[in-house]
């Protein structure tokens, strides 16, 4: 069972974490063997508070970036992993991060090595972050990969940020658009209707367009809102199967710009990841099956394992991935001069950074596009809905005249 305890030192610091015992005695036990001293410890409940409270302190990747570069400078400047864990564990301000850290302690001092510690805590380490600590603890770099790892997470962080920034700013005018149109729609139209109906005024057809939309949504919304639902639930279970998901990813990758930017969004990661991998130590089939999930999308994982496939046969990388022409030839070329000059993850690496800059010309070009787009539909919605309300009101007045 899992146990919360707080326990002081021997020189009386106060003390606290996690642990994983059969009862609460053999919780005392290993504590007093770490020559802790208990003071309170009890059972965590699955169902417990604890969680609730915990969405207050949750962990980031700013988070894990700051533990992976403090834990990598504390390292490369001579000190052990147990006198750096416990550094960390000292600074840390979020409570959840402290927790996690004196989890690892306590593993590394039961004799696991840090990437059998981290192991525990999947929602912060990364199956392909766990792989590089272990290929590291087995060439003896850890500090080094360590670095490498932290800056992969900052420039990973940076890209998401980027393509988000560039998709708010169109989804937040399309939203706010919606919400106008629906309430127009909802509540002034009926009103201006009964007034149609009473002075029995003709009405023109972007009118009765508009007040068959109008009558459809108020009478009907429950309906509506039902299919939608509905409709949203078939998507994801379509989605979720194999067959759906592949059709789904290759759509998103044709979509004009947008599936554009998404795929240098992908490249950049897959290069950057394959390569710290290989930088690392790790085989390059084992690289190539950790990278495939990177990307998050299912014709490239297939596109990425099927290469690992042919490599496990003999095939050069480049080889195999030239077969595919969801690859550009500049990463097919740049892995090929890697392979032959044995400097495989420094031509990667070099690769990913060009594609980050074609993301970011990629976003640039699309903010500045998208802007006169949005307006020009914002402007023919608006437009459409005042021609429908004011018309049959400057009919009127015209026959009055």
């Amino acid at each position: 069972m899992k146990l919360a305890y707080k326990a002081t030192t021997s020189d009386g610091k106060l003390s606290q974490g996690f642990i994983e015992a059969k009862d609460l005695q053999e919780a005392a036990s290993f504590l007093r063997s770490r020559q802790l001293l208990p003071i309170h410890i009890q059972k965590v409940e699955e169902n417990s508070s604890m969680p609730f409270a915990n969405l207050f302190h949750k962990s980031t990747t700013n988070d894990l970036v700051l533990f992976t570069r403090q834990l990598s400078s504390m390292l490369t400047s001579g000190l052990t992993l147990m006198q750096a864990l416990n550094i960390l564990k000292e600074q840390m301000s979020n409570e959840t991060m402290k927790n996690m850290v004196s989890g690892i302690i306590s593993d590394v001092q039961e004799g696991k090595p840090l990437s059998g510690a981290i192991q525990r805590y999947p929602n912060m380490f990364t199956p392909i972050y766990i792989s590089l600590i272990k290929a590291a603890e087995n060439s003896g770099f850890l500090d080094k990969v360590l670095l490498r790892l932290a800056d992969n997470l900052e420039k990973d962080q940076k890209l998401k940020g980027t393509v988000k920034s560039a998709l708010m700013y169109p989804i937040v005018i399309v939203a706010l658009m919606l919400i106008v149109m629906i309430v127009m729609v909802v509540f002034i139209i009926p009103q201006l209707t009964n007034l149609y109906t009473n002075l029995n005024i003709p009405l023109p057809f972007a009118t009765q367009v508009v007040v068959t939309i109008s009558n459809l949504l108020i009478n009907f919304w429950p309906i509506a809102v039902g299919l939608v639902i509905f409709a949203f639930f078939l998507y994801r279970r379509w989605v979720a199967t194999d067959s759906g998901k592949l059709i789904h990813d290759g759509f998103i990758l044709k979509v004009p710009i947008f599936g554009n930017l998404n795929q240098k969004k992908i490249l950049t990661e897959f290069a950057r990841t394959f390569g710290l991998l290989i930088g690392s130590g790790t085989l390059v089939v084992q690289s190539l099956n950790e990278s495939a999930d990177i990307s998050g999308n299912l014709v490239y994982k297939n596109a990425i394992t099927d290469i690992a496939k042919r490599v496990e046969k003999g095939i050069s990388v480049g080889e195999a991935m030239a077969t595919y022409d969801i690859f550009p030839a500049i990463l097919v070329q740049m892995v090929k001069i890697g392979e032959q000059t044995g400097k495989l993850d420094e031509s990667l690496l070099k690769v990913s950074e060009y594609f980050e800059r074609e993301v970011e010309g990629v976003v640039k070009t699309l903010t500045t596009a998208m802007e006169p787009f949005i307006m020009i539909i914002l402007g023919v919605s608006v437009a459409f809905l005042i021609i429908s309300i004011v018309t049959p009101i400057y009919n009127l007045t015209s026959s009055i005249q």
